[in-house]
């Protein structure tokens, strides 16, 4: 951390060169271990089960699927779509069949030396029930690579024709989402079906200029260092990452740009979290009644709300708000430091992210209004303020 904090703000793109990018032979291993796991999946699992699902595909989600990942940092989510799924309950319903089942061909296949690596399933925890983890290792890698299998319900197939690629301007059928509205309000189970839009969440992203990409590395490499210090009560990485995506939007959307203003930017936005209400209409089809209604509800819930931009159910801000608090701490001290300051000493400067005009038109649309609620009481300091207006609602058009 101290490399990072230490750092002034015109060499923060040599650090991100230096220290957050992944080499290409470590890159090379990582998918060379993610193609193991893959030929497996598919060619291999459930093949002889009893049970009517199998495997159709097998989709590389999270950061290496975005092309966001840290260097030396191997994870990796397979997101393992089956046929014969026709809803999201089912899906749930059957869920910890499925993983058992992927972990019992797991041990059998390296009980039989099938593999030329070796794996360890790690100890599932309460909150992860929905993920086969395990690390994989092999005298080829420089690490253990940690990969979470999820098995999931092929939303987009079951509402398209044909096996359209899901590429940025994808725009999914509204009946998707009608299906998911209907089935997480039935379960209580919102945001539990993200894993099905792994495609679209790629998407959304892949395609993005790799500065901003390196933004997005250099914000999480900061959260990571601030969670080692608070252990796991902050905010989401997924809702950080979204922040940076709507801070580099709604500050010009360039290719190129200053780091330190974009990240100063994000840190600010941190500070105002309780003003926070982002969610983007790239796949959301709000001509649809129903899709409407719900997101009208989501966007009334407290503060902060950063949606899922493939998926309305969920809220990635979490339900924390002292988490938030934590984070908006060290983001104000972390002002202070030199990666901020310019070669004189002075406050770089952030983006004029001011996102009322957005929301006026958002307001309008819903006929819904929004109840300001005074952020926490944090100042400002190194004679900056920040480049955001209070009683604020984003949603990028």
């Amino acid at each position: 951390m101290k490399k990072l904090r230490k750092t002034q703000a015109n060499k923060l793109d040599e650090f991100i060169e230096d220290h957050l990018l992944p080499h290409r032979e470590f890159r090379r291993q990582v998918n060379e271990a993610i193609d193991i796991i893959c030929t497996f999946l598919k060619e291999t699992c459930f093949q002889e089960a009893a049970h009517p699902f199998r495997v159709s595909k097998v989709v590389k989600g999270g950061s290496s699927g975005k092309g966001t990942t840290l260097k030396d940092l191997s994870d990796a989510d397979l997101v393992v779509f089956l046929t014969n799924l026709t809803s999201f309950q089912e899906n749930f319903e059957h869920r910890v069949r499925f993983i058992k089942e992927i972990r019992r061909q797991l041990e059998a296949y390296q009980r039989e030396k099938t593999f030329e690596v070796e794996f360890e399933v790690l100890k599932q925890r309460k909150r992860k029930r929905r993920a086969l983890s395990f690390v994989l290792r092999s005298p080829w890698f420089c690490q253990g690579v940690k990969f979470d299998v999820l098995p999931a319900f092929d939303a987009l197939a079951k509402y398209s024709q044909s096996q359209a690629q899901v590429t940025e301007d994808y725009k999914p059928n509204p009946q998707i989402y009608v299906q998911l509205i209907q089935e997480c309000e039935n379960l209580r189970r919102e945001g539990e079906f993200s894993p099905c839009f792994t495609e679209l969440q790629r998407a959304f992203l892949k395609e993005r200029p790799a500065k901003l990409k390196s933004l997005i590395r250099l914000v999480k490499h900061w959260y990571q260092q601030c969670k080692m210090k608070h252990k796991n009560n902050l905010p989401p990485q997924y809702a950080l990452e979204l922040l940076t995506v709507y801070a580099w939007e709604q500050g010009g959307a360039k290719p190129e740009f200053s780091t330190a203003q974009g990240f100063r930017t994000v840190l600010e936005l941190i500070l105002k979290h309780q003003d926070l209400c982002i969610y983007w209409k790239k796949y959301y089809d709000t001509e649809n009644s129903i899709i409407r209604q719900y997101l009208k509800k989501q966007l009334a819930k407290p503060r902060p709300v950063i949606l899922d931009p493939a998926d309305p159910t969920g809220n990635v801000a979490g339900k924390d708000a002292y988490s938030w608090e934590r984070l908006a701490q060290a983001a104000l001290v972390w002002l202070d430091y030199p990666c901020f300051k310019k070669w004189d000493g002075s406050p770089v400067g952030s983006w004029d992210v001011s996102p009322q005009e957005h929301s006026d038109l958002m307001f309008q649309a819903y006929d819904f209004r929004q109840h300001y609620r005074p952020s926490p009481g944090i100042q400002f300091h190194g004679g900056a303020s920040p480049q955001v207006e209070e009683n604020w609602t984003c949603t990028i058009l």
